[in-house]
């Protein structure tokens, strides 16, 4: 019992055939001119006339030149040249030509038959003009001689359809039909002859066809009347047929006819020859040996051309007046499988879609093999494993191509498809055809990108308008469906931040361009997303994030925080009593550097003071304190100009003045009371100040913590990059971050540094390499 997918499947092979299959058949008289309309194809198969072009339609006759062909623009089937049907069917009772119509996209085949009608453009014709005959006086009336028959080369009533012989006493005539070989004249002996009343007999022989008017041709028999030779030979066999295998080698001996005669001496010795009628097609391929009737193969027999064959064997003595008896001999051609089967490509789609559905018809063959029966039955197969299957269609030897699994253009874009045709014969003969057919792309693969996610390093100061980073992304389609569009994605809040970073991509090649130049000390990070869109239809796309880390440049100077004076200029007086002890606290001078790294790396250095043996300044803190004690000798006042200097490749640095003033200790001590009020008052302003800073820092540092935690939680750890503040620092605010990118770790580093870490010479990036406990050796960022 069938199952409902193979129902399903039957039922698709029938409509498809259905779909693809016609046929019609027309009519014409042979000769007519050329161009002369056989029939309206268009219209007997239903098809619109303004399609025909668009789809290709055009006649497919094998091998030879084409009798007719389909006018693609009105539908009408023409002759192409004049057609002779004696030439293109030779001796066939109907002439019928089977054309294939062929239709592209979709692929349709209709089968028309034309029929040539038969003219009578041809009279009847004896091989001679003039033939000669010799009977015996003796012999008894009812003597049957077998004349040369009329050929014409027409078919039916135009073929010969009776003969006329010229009145006379002696002889009648009578006609034989011998099928397929046509009507055969007899001249039969009415009474005896008498060769001393009349040596020689002269009769007219005329042959007509069945056509109006009517054509005749005729030849002349002149009959000999001979002395008695009154026995005729007599041959063994009633009837003679042989088979015979086609291809039989030259010289092969078929048969062997043997006759007797009862006559003695010459008249009774026997010569084997063909008979009269034996036409030249027989005399080519055959020949009858004189003396001992074998008939032999002269030429190769083909089964193909012609099944049998029936020869007219004659026997006749050698007396004055030969005696002659007729004999057919029918000769059966024995199909070999010698035809090798032929592939042809009736119709063929330059390239299939890779998203076609299963059972698209890719192409449709015929098989041609002009051997019979098992010889003639052809199987087709293909070679190797591909993603087609050969359906047979209703009609013998023809197949279609099918699709019978998904294609993939990205694994394979050619199939090289080879197939055999295989005939039953034993042994088989086999061909084999090559067809390449060709895979077409669609739009089924989306942009990809070379990295996922991004993540770029960019040097704060760039210059605006010039490439800062690039992405890629790739389609594995081709054509249309691989170029490849970029932009920028933004919605609402992204659009608004994408806008103020001011980042243009180039659409083509995924260059990014920053229209304006970034400030470390305002943004030191952000995030936003590239859409790549392929151009085919409908357009497929991906996204990519992108990560960007703004590097620091030292490009702010150190600010000094205290001292301040009122005008505010960095300048300060500081009064303390001439009794303090060595080491004693003057004052610190508090500076900030908007950098990080070594660019916000605060050094302290004395650049002018007046006793280089009272005062010293720590070089990381800013503190000023005594070396000893002062005497009495020692001046009053005293200027220490103090340098602050960030550790940039080009250093930054600014300038504080410290005025020390020795004054009594009652007075100092006066002095400090109002002076710490004022202090307090000023360093509450500064510490506010301070807080803000520090927290606008704060938040900044958060924000970015955050957004790496997201990073790492999203992605492996080679592309994990974290921030962590540095607290070491006592002195200068401090910028110093800690980060890590692959096996890598980094620290932009402040005024002071963890212990361990190390300093990398010649470093443009005032980056620190920090040992990682999972390498054994450490490494420089690039």
């Amino acid at each position: 019992m069938l199952t409902l997918g193979a129902v399903s499947v039957l039922f698709l092979i029938i409509l498809l055939w259905t779909r693809t299959s016609a046929q019609i058949r027309y009519s014409i008289a042979e000769e007519v001119e050329e161009g002369t309309v056989v029939g309206n194809i268009a219209k007997d198969l239903g098809l619109e006339k303004n399609t025909l072009k668009e789809r290709g339609c055009r006649v497919v006759e094998g091998s030879t030149e084409s009798l007719f062909h389909v006018n693609q623009n009105d539908g009408l089937l023409y002759v192409n040249r004049v057609i002779d049907r004696e030439q293109v069917c030779e001796r066939s009772s109907v002439c019928l030509i089977n054309l294939k119509t062929v239709l592209e996209n979709p692929l349709e085949i209709h089968y028309v038959t034309v029929e040539v009608l038969d003219m009578n453009d041809h009279s009847p014709t004896f091989l001679t003009k003039e033939s000669r005959l010799e009977i015996s006086e003796s012999v008894l009336p009812g003597l049957r001689l077998q004349l040369q028959a009329a050929q014409d080369p027409d078919v039916g009533q135009f073929s010969v359809q009776e003969y006329k012989l010229s009145p006379n006493d002696h002889f009648r005539l009578e006609v034989k039909d011998r099928g397929k070989d046509g009507k055969m004249p007899i001249l039969i002996l009415l009474k005896t002859l008498d060769r001393e009343t009349k040596k020689n007999h002269k009769l007219l022989l005329s042959a007509v066809d069945g056509g109006k008017p009517s054509k005749s041709g005729t030849t002349t028999i002149n009959v000999d009347v001979l002395d008695v030779n009154d026995n005729m030979p007599v041959f063994s066999e009633d009837a003679y047929s042989v088979r015979v295998n086609e291809n039989a080698p030259i010289g092969t001996t078929i048969i062997r006819v043997n006759a007797s005669d009862l006559d003695e001496g010459s008249n009774g010795d026997i010569i084997y020859s063909f008979g009269s009628n034996v036409n030249s097609r027989i005399r080519e391929l055959f020949r009858v040996d004189p003396d001992t009737g074998e008939i032999i193969v002269q030429n190769l027999l083909d089964f193909e051309l012609e099944e049998s064959y029936e020869i007219d064997i004659q026997a006749s003595d050698k007396g004055s007046a030969p005696l002659r008896t007729d004999k057919s001999v029918l000769v059966s051609i024995v199909d070999l499988n010698d035809n090798i089967p032929q592939i042809e490509i009736t119709s063929f789609s330059k390239a299939i879609p890779e998203n076609a559905r299963l059972g698209t018809t890719v192409a449709l063959i015929s098989v041609i093999d002009e051997d019979s029966g098992l010889n003639g039955k052809v199987i087709c197969s293909f070679i190797e494993d591909v993603p087609f299957t050969l359906s047979p269609s209703t009609q013998d030897n023809m197949y279609s191509i099918i699709t019978k699994s998904a294609l993939n253009r990205e694994k394979q874009a050619t199939y090289d498809v080879r197939i055999i045709a295989k005939d039953g014969g034993v042994p088989s003969l086999s061909s084999e055809k090559s067809i390449a057919i060709a895979v077409s792309d669609v739009n089924d693969n989306s942009p990809e990108f070379s990295e996922s996610p991004y993540i770029f390093y960019v040097t704060e100061n760039n210059s605006p308008g010039a490439v800062v980073f690039s992405v890629r992304a790739s389609d594995r389609d081709e054509g249309s469906n691989a170029n490849i569009v970029y932009h920028i994605f933004t919605d609402g809040r992204e659009n608004v931040k994408v806008q103020s970073l001011s980042l243009s991509i180039n659409s083509e090649t995924g260059d990014i361009v920053a229209l304006k130049s970034f400030d470390f000390e305002t943004l030191k990070t952000f995030q936003f997303q590239v859409v790549a869109t392929d151009s085919g239809t409908p357009s497929l796309s991906n996204n990519v994030t992108v990560n960007v880390f703004i590097l620091d440049q030292n490009d702010n100077a150190p600010v000094i925080l205290y001292p301040l004076s009122s005008n505010g200029s960095a300048e300060g007086v500081e009064e303390i009593p001439r009794n303090v002890n060595a080491g004693h606290l003057v004052t610190k001078v508090r500076a900030y550097d908007s950098d990080i790294g070594y660019n916000g790396w605060l050094l302290f250095s004395l650049q002018e003071v007046t006793d280089h043996s009272l005062f010293s300044l720590d070089r990381y803190t800013g503190q000023i304190r005594t070396l000893r004690s002062f005497t009495e000798t020692d001046e009053a006042e005293h200027k220490l100009v103090i340098l602050v200097k960030d550790n940039g490749n080009v250093s930054l640095s600014a300038t504080a003045a410290v005025i020390v003033r020795l004054v009594e200790p009652k007075e100092a001590f006066a002095a400090s009371d109002a002076k710490s009020a004022a202090k307090v008052e000023e360093e509450d302003n500064v510490t506010f100040y301070l807080m803000i800073i520090l927290g606008a820092v704060s938040v900044l540092f958060i924000i970015s913590i955050i957004v790496l935690i997201a990073m790492q939680c999203s992605k492996s750890t080679d592309y994990t990059s974290k921030y962590l503040q540095e607290t070491n620092y006592d002195g200068t605010l401090c910028h110093s971050i800690q980060y890590r990118s692959g096996d890598k770790r980094y620290m932009l580093v402040g005024p002071r540094m963890s212990i361990g870490s190390t300093i990398v010479p010649g470093s443009h990036t005032n980056t620190l390499v920090l040992p990682d406990r999972r390498m054994a050796s450490e490494e420089v960022r690039p």
